[in-house]
């Protein structure tokens, strides 16, 4: 459908006018991310260029995106900022609700009658404030993004970190918190750390089984799991260009898993033809126009080295497909190397379950590619060895997916088409299984794969591959199967192969849905009355986050020193928690609980200090609430990866957690911390984290001089009488400092508001 065409035609049309402002500014060509990053600057240009990784700026999103899960938050801060509509066009999503089971239909009607009191929410406050809603069973919030609102050289943010998927139609779309997009929706501007540029040059062109989630698979491995932070990643060359603009959002999908900002391709003709094919023929014809603008500038893409902070290049006519996992998306391995890998390290070689779809992976493209594969089971008489899960992306691919005979060739198989909904990628899946806790192998053409994240075990062997590598070892039931080179044995005997997977990048027949599930607002919504039931154990109204006492904190208990890995998933579960994300005291009760104690290796158990007993993370943070004392929690590097989910910082700083002081955070994460009025603090020497005892009791100095550069003093008092001083980094400017003594952002925009 077409949306926002009148937005998009004023985008258009001062596009190239602030491009040659800001090429004459920074006195050189111009790469693409730059480009939008200039042209959607909310204040004037600056004499001088910003610094990369250094300066704050402030920027004017074109539109905001949320999903269910997030939005209800996001929502309910917006709800007390006083405004009467969204100042830029935003949507809410239902996505992340419903729960994988027996199949789409079944699960659909569950998961309506179950989350009624948070749909009929989000449904009525969309319409107050005039925001387009989709309804649950639609698709995923990113591939109906990419089917209906991005657009080249635009800008949005999204409440879900894979809002990022949208830069494959060469548009900046950034995963925040709710927060964020409140400031957006508010009419305020929307901050952000000018970030780094990473180059990818794409050379020759993808054959065979390899596709283009091979591609991120790869990067991922390079880069690893953080080595995308504070940056955009843009991918260009004559290998780019050759790539489907689905294949495109695929990669910028999962530049999610390496940490990136973002991640986007320049504007070329599999763009233009996925925006008709979509029923975007105006946007397409406008961009053509544009073109040149929605690509890096000549000398960029001929002297890369001058213009990117990193630098990769990596020739597709010699990439092998990859298969990356466990328990990490960067453990990245080609397929022929992976067969070892398995045996070597010895993982479950049996294969019980293959996943397919989800937002990265469920293109017309990708499901033409898996069902060739598909097909040849029943051809070539071969027994299905694993279970099979089918998750369209969009109605709109469910339904000519259905028309086209591709979902029944996955059926054909023993394979079960679920809702067009995350499911399985993100827990929401009841998996049927006689042993929940049995170690196991699973395979998705998802984008993460943490420990639990799919079916809360942590046994869960969870691999990453493209969705026709999966179908080709759902046919197998064994990981060391290489579906390029081995043989199987069919049910007559006989010795067969695989062969190459054949795909169509669009629908010959045309795209076609019969109800795409959108409720737009109506005219005239204003006296609309929003109502949450004060016993409500899915909703709850906001209360704001206190104001900062004036003093620095002192004698904070240990909450928990968090050792290793602790993702946005260690911090605030999603999975049956995600029924809560609409109560913040309620979802409190997950706060920290999947998180690694560093003195005694186990997880949701730590000391409480005033009893001197052990409890669970979430009773002791809420006894030291009541006792008044406040709390500080100790982390490891990259704090805080992984999904946009705010709660991740709410919980803390509802359960009275003062401080946040780790190795280094996640972008996302440590931006929602200061919105939420939490001190985000580094350890200026990585080597202090050693200093932290179960025991202590730690003071927090400086604040009252608290300004930006200034490293502030952490002290450490141990039980036994001695202490440690030591300093703390923090990446805090002038407004986040104001937001920090406010109590929180919201605090400071609902003041600003109303004076």
């Amino acid at each position: 459908m077409l949306f926002d065409i009148d937005l998009i035609k004023s985008v258009y049309t001062l596009f190239p006018v602030r491009v040659a402002k800001a090429r004459k500014t920074l006195g050189r060509p111009l790469t693409l991310s730059e480009k939008i990053l200039y042209s959607h600057l909310w204040d004037q240009l600056p004499e001088n260029p910003y610094s990369r990784g250094k300066d704050y700026v402030n920027f004017g999103p074109d539109r905001v995106a949320m999903q269910d899960a997030t939005a209800q938050m996001a929502l309910l801060q917006f709800m007390t900022a006083g405004r009467e509509h969204t100042a830029v066009p935003s949507t809410v999503h239902c996505d992340h609700l419903i729960q994988a089971s027996n199949g789409a239909a079944d699960d659909l009607g569950v998961a309506v009658s179950q989350n009624k009191e948070v749909y009929d929410f989000l449904e009525s406050v969309s319409a107050k404030y005039g925001i387009g809603f989709w309804k649950p069973g639609a698709g995923i919030i990113h591939q109906v993004v990419l089917e209906n609102y991005a657009f080249p050289g635009g800008m949005m943010i999204g409440t879900d970190s894979h809002t990022v998927n949208a830069g494959g139609l060469g548009m900046i779309a950034i995963g925040v918190g709710g927060a964020d997009a409140m400031d957006v929706m508010a009419g305020m501007p929307w901050e952000l750390k000018m970030p780094n540029l990473i180059g990818v040059k794409l050379t020759g062109k993808m054959n065979g089984w390899t596709s283009a989630k091979d591609i991120i698979l790869k990067v991922a491995g390079i880069l690893t799991v953080k080595g995308g932070t504070g940056s955009i990643v843009e991918y260009f060359g004559p290998g780019a260009d050759s790539i489907s603009a689905t294949g495109k959002g695929t990669i910028c999908n999962m530049g999610a898993e390496i940490g990136a900002t973002t991640s986007i391709f320049g504007y070329d003709e599999a763009m233009s033809r996925y925006l008709k094919a979509t029923g975007r023929s105006v946007v397409a014809e406008l961009a053509d126009e544009l073109m040149e603008h929605f690509r890096s500038d000549d000398d960029v893409y001929e002297h890369p080295e001058r213009y990117y902070d990193q630098y990769i290049e990596i020739n597709l006519s010699e990439l092998e497909p990859y298969v990356n996992g466990p328990f990490t998306p960067d453990a990245a391995y080609p397929v022929s190397e992976f067969v070892k890998v398995v045996k070597e390290k010895g993982y479950p070689a049996k294969l019980e379950v293959g996943l397919i779809g989800s937002c990265t992976n469920s293109s017309y493209e990708d499901l033409t590619r898996a069902a060739s594969v598909a097909a040849q089971a029943k051809e070539k008489n071969l027994a299905v060895k694993a279970e099979f899960i089918v998750t369209p992306g969009s109605e709109q691919i469910r339904y000519t997916t259905g028309r086209d005979g591709l979902l029944q060739t996955f059926e054909d198989i023993g394979g079960v088409v679920m809702a067009n909904a995350c499911g399985p990628c993100i827990g929401q899946w009841k998996r049927h299984t006689d042993d929940p806790e049995r170690p196991n192998s699973i395979i998705t053409s998802f984008n993460r794969n943490f420990a639990k994240r799919n079916d809360g075990n942590p046994n869960t062997h969870s691999f990453v591959a493209s969705p026709e590598i999966v179908t080709a070892y759902v046919i197998a039931g064994d990981l060391t199967f290489n579906p390029l080179t081995d043989y199987l044995v069919n049910r007559d005997g006989e010795k067969v192969r695989l062969a190459e997977p054949k795909g169509v990048e669009l629908p010959p027949n045309g795209f076609e849905v019969s109800d795409p599930g959108y409720l737009a607002p109506p005219d005239n919504a204003g006296d609309l009355k929003i109502i949450v039931k004060p016993d409500s154990e899915r909703l709850q109204l906001l209360d704001p986050f206190e104001a900062w006492q004036g003093k620095d904190f002192e004698n904070l208990p240990l909450l928990i020193k968090a050792k290793g890995k602790c993702t946005t998933d260690h911090i605030s579960m999603a999975g049956p928690w995600l029924r809560f994300r609409g109560h913040l005291d309620n979802i409190s009760n997950n706060l920290l609980i999947g998180a690694i104690n560093a003195f005694n290796e186990k997880a949701n158990m730590v000391k409480n200090q005033i009893t001197g007993s052990f409890d669970t993370v979430p009773a002791t943070a809420r006894a030291y609430k009541a006792a008044g004392t406040g709390a500080i929690v100790v982390g490891d590097e990259n704090y805080g990866e992984g999904s946009s989910r705010e709660h991740a910082a709410m919980e803390p700083r509802h359960l009275g957690v003062k401080a946040i002081l780790v190795k280094s955070f996640a972008r996302i994460h440590e931006t929602n911390l200061k919105k939420q009025g939490m001190l985000a603090l580094t350890f200026a020497d990585k080597a202090d984290y050693d200093l932290i005892l179960e025991d202590d009791r730690i003071d927090v100095r400086g604040l009252t001089s608290f300004k930006p550069g200034k490293a502030l003093e952490i002290v450490l008092h141990h039980a036994d009488g001695s202490s440690h001083t030591i300093k703390a980094n923090h990446s805090y400017n002038e407004l986040q400092i104001e937001w920090f003594k406010a109590g929180s952002a919201l605090n400071l925009i609902r003041k600003s508001l109303h004076s």
